[in-house]
C-alpha cells in the first residue's frame, strides 16, 4: 500500500512540474525515482535490485548528467551486479534514462536508506545543479516474513471482475423478478 501511496505521489510530481518549470526560465529540470525489489533466492540471503528512473521534465536539455547513490553501507550489502553510479552525457527536455544494480545482503535487520544524489551542469550556469530521488521505506532485511496465499490473490485478480458482474447481474434478476411488498399488499386486498 505505501508502495502505491508512493508511486501516486510521484506521479502527481511528475504532472505538476512542467507547469512550475514554465514559470521559470529555460532550464532543465530533473526528477529521480528510486525503487528497491526484495527477493530471496535462497536461505540466510536476499538480494535487493535496485532502480534509479532519471526524467527530463524541463525545457532545455542537461548535460553531463551524474548519479551516485552510495548509501550503501559495505559492511552490510555486496554489490553483485552493476555499480552504483552512472554518468548520461545528455538528457534531453522530455527524456529519460534507466539505472538498476543488485546487491546481496546477508544481514538481518532495519535498514534505512538515502535518496540518490544527482548533478547536472546546465550551460547557462556556472555551478552543479543538484537533485535528489524520492526517498526509499525502510527496508526490513531477512525479516520473517508470513507465507502468501499467492492461489488465492491469483484467483482474485483472474475472476475478481467476472465476480461481480455476475453478482450484478443476479441482484438485478432478483430485483426485477421478485414481487415488491406494496403490489403484494394490494394484490391481498383485491381478493377479499
Amino acid at each position: 500500500m505505501a508502495q502505491q501511496w508512493r508511486s501516486l505521489l510521484f506521479l502527481l510530481l511528475l504532472l505538476l512540474v512542467p507547469f512550475a518549470a514554465a514559470a521559470g526560465q529555460d532550464a532543465p529540470f530533473v526528477v529521480a525515482q528510486k525503487k528497491v525489489a526484495l527477493s530471496r533466492p535462497g536461505p540466510g540471503v536476499e538480494r535487493l535490485a535496485v532502480t534509479l528512473n532519471l526524467y527530463n521534465q524541463g525545457s532545455a536539455t542537461a548535460y553531463d548528467v551524474s548519479l551516485n547513490d552510495d548509501s550503501w553501507p559495505q559492511e552490510a550489502f555486496q554489490l553483485i551486479s552493476g555499480t552504483t553510479s552512472k554518468i548520461v552525457e545528455k538528457l534531453d527536455p522530455g527524456a529519460t534514462a534507466s539505472h538498476n544494480f543488485i546487491l546481496e545482503t546477508k544481514v538481518q535487520g532495519k535498514f534505512q536508506g538515502s535518496p540518490a544524489i544527482i548533478t547536472y551542469r546546465v550551460p547557462t550556469k556556472a555551478a552543479l545543479q543538484e537533485a535528489y530521488s524520492t526517498p526509499m521505506f525502510p527496508l526490513d532485511i531477512l525479516a520473517e516474513r508470513p507465507p502468501q496465499q499467492k492461489f488465492e490473490l491469483r484467483l482474485v485478480g483472474k475472476y475478481g471482475s467476472l465476480v461481480s458482474v455476475v453478482s450484478f447481474v443476479g441482484v438485478f434478476i432478483y430485483l426485477v423478478a421478485s414481487p415488491s411488498k406494496s403490489t403484494a399488499a394490494k394484490g391481498s386486498k383485491k381478493r377479499r
